[in-house]
This record gives structure tokens, sequence and C-alpha cells, in this order.
């Protein structure tokens, strides 16, 4: 849901998620405006669901061609995430992971924050 999607999607402290948009569903779009928190740029992290099995697979492609696969597995008592994704070719590899891993890592606590209030 894009109100959950804004307390999140974002890599560092000094950026924020002012917008998103989400339709969860074959074919449908979402996009995350991505912005540093000073205003000094913004991005929009957009494409369209390729697939989509609730609880278990996302898949979508980037506006940019990149395609991204979010897999979901239940464990006794925790949701592991797996998250695999074309890189870009801007930022390093090693960049670009650990910032895929701090959204992941934001989701987690806001997802821990939700169930226990």
């Amino acid at each position: 849901m894009p109100e959950h999607i804004v307390k999140w999607a974002f890599a560092s402290d000094e950026w924020e998620a002012p917008h998103a948009e989400n339709d969860v569903r074959a074919g449908g779009r979402f996009k995350t405006v991505m912005a540093a928190r000073d205003k000094s740029s913004s991005f929009d992290f957009a494409g369209a669901y390729t697939t989509v099995r609730m609880y278990r697979l996302l898949e979508y492609t980037l506006d940019d061609g990149r395609k991204v696969k979010v897999e979901f597995a239940e464990l006794p008592s925790a949701v592991k995430i797996t998250e695999t994704f074309e890189a870009e070719e801007v930022n390093s590899v090693e960049m670009q992971r650990a910032g895929w891993q701090a959204i992941l890592d934001n989701f987690k606590k806001s997802a821990e924050s939700s169930k226990n209030s």
C-alpha cells in the first residue's frame, strides 16, 4: 500500500520517499519518488509488475528495462525475502546491493513496528 511504502522505501536517513503509487497485479504499475531530504535531488523508481503471486513472488521490470525478482519464503517464525536485481551501469554493484539491502532493512523495521502497534 502506498501509504506504507513512503515509510520505508529509501536507502539512508538522508533520503525519503515522499510519494508512492502501487497497483500490485500483473501489468500493474508502481512508482516511488525517492528524494534527498535536503531537496537537492530526486528520482522516480518506477516500472510494471510482470508476475504477482501474492505472498510468494513479485517480478517486475523497471522503466529502464532492468528486471527484479522478489521471493517470499515462510519460515517457522519469520518470512525470508530474497531480492534479485539486474544492476545498472552507473554505480558499483556493491553500492547498489547495499542500497537495496538498506531498503529491505527499513521494510523489516517498518513491518515489525506495525505488527507491534
